[in-house]
């Protein structure tokens, strides 16, 4: 019998000896198999995380800095050290922040002025509560939107403030689905706009909308920033009247308002800020904090030191969300791992139980000129064979268990053939080296001892 041909018979005595005990070399493959089907499940949901926050990246746009209005401050009695300063006057963000943002900073491509004015649609006997967003081209670039129809801005459109607007997804189809959106007319407030462009659909998940202050791109109306401003809202006019209740001074630092609105005991304080926010682009990953640092000074200064803006990088903050995830993720791969040491450990010890349990075969098979090799190979096909089966069945419950959890919660689960192929290799492996002990022990047998062995 040449070589090839023992090793096929050690396979089949191997497999003959696990069918003879279905019930054991299941128990055995147990560790093996919750622990691929937790390696693939918590793999997947890395994966997920992973995807979802490059999503996020690309919804808020690559090297961006968003600088957002702040209005809300808290009131109280100044101290006789703030009595002291001079009062100080901010007018809040503004289309001349975003023109000097511009022209100063080098690193700086491209910057979007934001107004939102919350606002209802109404076309023909439909209404819907939404919002018309004041914007310019650059929005559009900045946070990746593209036109399904039409086209953008004009320099007319913009320059005029005209009566124009492009429209979500979600808004073409509620008002328009009988039609075309393109070139018709929409009322929006109190104000009939013309549609000139229909934006491509953005999947926007609700965790990307809360934790990042991202609109549903869907459901929103765009118009040229001096359109919403002439025909809207404009509160930086309140300001440029000349005084009067509503005008806006800082008084060491604090905001107070004169002209205030009662809501109960409380004082409603008055959004003065022309923009709700701008978002600025920055050329290259290593010049956003450099220039953050200088749009503080910047600001600071434009708005005599008064803080009523904030700024924060996306970017970043999911940066820091998915090293917090990939800790986690990391945490659990290492428990899935321990079950899969711990299934090796199972596969050595049933492993070398069934090898006193056998004595007897070994003898007879070593009397029938067996050669050690054999019943290495025997007993190493063994615990390979469970290892390899055991991996498949938790490939198998391992992928349900990450469709399970994308199903019936709110995480998002990719599983990688990357993630099948280890965990599975790893299985493999795990029953080649925790099989080598009792196969060594089994192959040291003296064939007479064994043949005498009760």
């Amino acid at each position: 019998m040449n070589k090839r041909e023992r090793q096929l018979s050690n396979l089949h005595i191997a497999l003959e000896a696990l069918l003879a005990n279905k019930v054991r070399s299941m128990l055995t493959a147990l560790g093996i198999i919750f622990g691929v089907a937790a390696v693939i499940a918590m793999l997947a949901i890395g994966n997920g995380a992973r995807q979802e926050i490059l999503e996020q990246i690309r919804l808020v746009g690559v090297n961006n800095v968003v600088i957002n209005s702040v209005f809300e401050q808290d009131q109280g009695d100044l101290s006789a050290a703030e009595q002291q300063q001079p009062n100080r006057f901010s007018r809040g963000l503004h289309l001349s922040d975003a023109d000097a943002i511009l022209e100063i900073l080098p690193s700086v491509t491209a910057v979007s002025p934001e107004v939102v004015y919350e606002t209802e649609i109404i076309r023909e006997g439909f209404k819907r509560s939404s919002r018309v967003v004041g914007v310019t081209p650059a929005y559009f670039e900045i946070s990746n939107l593209l036109l399904a129809d039409g086209q953008g801005f004009t320099e007319e459109q913009l320059l005029k403030g005209q009566a124009v607007c492009i429209v979500g997804a979600t808004i073409a189809k509620r008002f328009f689905n009988k039609e075309p959106a393109l070139g018709n007319y929409i009322k929006v407030g109190n104000h009939w706009l013309k549609v000139v462009g229909v934006l491509e659909e953005t999947a926007v998940s609700e965790k990307a909308i809360e934790n990042l202050g991202i609109r549903d791109f869907n459901s929103d109306v765009y118009a040229p920033i001096k359109t919403v401003l002439s025909r809207y809202v404009n509160r930086a006019s309140v300001l440029q009247g000349g005084g009067g209740d509503d005008v806006i001074f800082v008084n060491g630092g604090m905001i107070s308002f004169d002209g205030e609105e009662e809501e109960g005991k409380k004082k409603k304080k008055k959004n003065y800020h022309q923009l709700d926010r701008l978002v600025v682009q920055v050329g290259a990953s290593e010049e956003v904090k450099a220039t953050t640092d200088v749009l503080l000074r910047m600001l600071s200064r434009r708005h005599n030191e008064v803080v009523d803006f904030e700024i924060s990088i996306p970017e970043q903050l999911l940066k820091q969300q998915q090293r917090t995830k990939d800790i986690f993720n990391l945490v659990l791969g290492a428990i899935a791992g321990i079950s899969l040491l711990v299934g090796g450990i199972g596969i050595m010890n049933i492993m070398l139980a069934s090898v006193l349990e056998r004595t007897r075969e070994i003898g007879t098979r070593r009397a029938l000129g067996a050669q050690k090799s054999d019943i290495i190979m025997q007993f190493m096909f063994e615990a390979v064979l469970i290892s390899l089966g055991g991996g498949a069945i938790g490939v198998v419950l391992g992928v349900l268990m990450a469709l399970l959890i994308d199903a019936f919660t709110d995480i998002q689960t990719i599983v990688s053939p990357f993630s099948v192929f280890l965990s599975f290799g790893v299985s493999a492996t795990v029953g080649l080296i925790f099989g080598i002990t009792p196969a060594r022990r089994a192959a040291e047998q003296n064939p007479i001892e064994s043949l005498r062995y009760e």
